[in-house]
């Protein structure tokens, strides 16, 4: 008798055991994707907060260069990257200069996306003053409307939307993705965000970096030039991308949409920032071409320039025109070659007289 209770009391704890056991399966995953949905909840609301707070009306329905006002949700579009150094102790707010410019285009169908890094000392036609100088001026001569003039006037495609970003964006987002990794060509000393100097101090080698060093690494062209340094950002906005993107991030995210929002202007408003998500999450890894535009030094009168190749840089209009599909991207490039080739004799002339 006694046997026959013990073996049914057996069985029932087995039997609590296993229900026990379902009762995990079932409510452990509902949780994590309770929790998981709250998460990301949080995060949509609060990227919505903190990015619409960024949006700045440039006044601007569409560019000039295009016939109808472009949907990032089905249209090729363009989007310019300016970074300046502005900063409470340097009290330059509004009249800063661009230490980095590129212009990426995104191609919606094969989700590729070209980014094409301008030396800040490109020698070039600025509409706001009229005449040609740096390239980095035009920020200082009218802000971002200035700026997109420009480099709509010299890469001749519509500049669709523009993103200005401080260097404590880019120091933040790193040490909120808890560092890159990245190659560092030489060893070097540069200054910090707050213009201390010499208070980086790297040697060369593939290697971690946080946000202070990345700067640095980004910044410092000591030991090269423009090119090169243009390259390097290029490779540390992707080493940015890749860690942003891998599974290990994601419960970072909330800091880096911190960090962003607190240096960012744009005029993206949430909803056509949104579209963008596709390009990351089409199943396969981005696709981000980099590309960079060719010259040579050029110092009249003691003031250094780059000097933009021609056939390069007409070489990069088309290979631009084409990737956002742009109707008569020939013909544009043709027209663009002929009068970059006189305007280039014209300044020839002018200086040799």
């Amino acid at each position: 008798m006694d046997n026959k209770h013990t073996r049914t009391r057996v069985v029932k704890r087995r039997r609590k055991k296993k229900l026990r056991k379902r009762a995990y399966f079932i409510l452990i995953p509902a949780l994590v994707l309770f929790l998981a949905l709250g998460y990301f909840t949080y995060l949509y609301t609060k990227a919505d907060s903190v990015f619409s707070d960024s949006y700045q009306d440039d006044g601007r329905e569409k560019s000039d260069l295009r016939e109808t006002k472009v949907d990032p949700n089905i249209d090729n579009v363009s989007v310019l990257i300016m970074g300046v150094d502005e900063n409470d102790h340097r009290a330059n707010e509004g009249s800063s200069r661009t230490d980095a410019l590129m212009v990426a285009t995104l191609n919606k169908d094969d989700k590729s996306v070209k980014l094409v890094s301008i030396p800040r000392d490109s020698y070039v036609y600025i509409p706001e003053v009229g005449y040609e100088t740096k390239i980095n001026h035009a920020h200082a001569y009218g802000g971002p409307q200035a700026t997109i003039e420009t480099v709509e006037n010299l890469l001749e495609i519509p500049i669709d939307y523009y993103v200005k970003v401080n260097f404590h964006a880019f120091v933040d987002v790193v040490d909120a993705l808890g560092g890159i990794t990245a190659e560092v060509p030489y060893e070097f000393t540069e200054s910090n965000s707050m213009d201390k100097k010499g208070a980086i101090h790297l040697m060369p080698g593939e290697q971690e970096l946080n946000g202070e060093e990345a700067l640095a690494l980004a910044r410092t062209r000591k030991l090269d030039n423009d090119i090169e340094r243009g390259k390097r950002q290029q490779d540390l906005i992707k080493a940015v991308v890749r860690k942003a993107a891998s599974a290990g991030s994601v419960l970072k995210y909330d800091d880096v949409i911190e960090a962003v929002g607190e240096n960012m202007v744009t005029n993206m408003n949430f909803d056509e920032m949104k579209s963008f998500i596709s390009y990351g999450t089409s199943g396969s890894q981005l696709d981000i071409e980099t590309l960079t535009l060719e010259g040579h030094d050029y110092q009249p009168a003691g003031t250094y320039y780059w000097q933009l190749d021609q056939t390069s840089l007409a070489n990069t209009k088309l290979l631009l025109q084409q990737h956002l599909e742009l109707s008569g991207s020939s013909t544009a490039n043709e027209d663009s070659t002929s009068q970059t080739t006189e305007s280039t004799e014209a300044n020839t002339s002018a200086s040799a007289s």
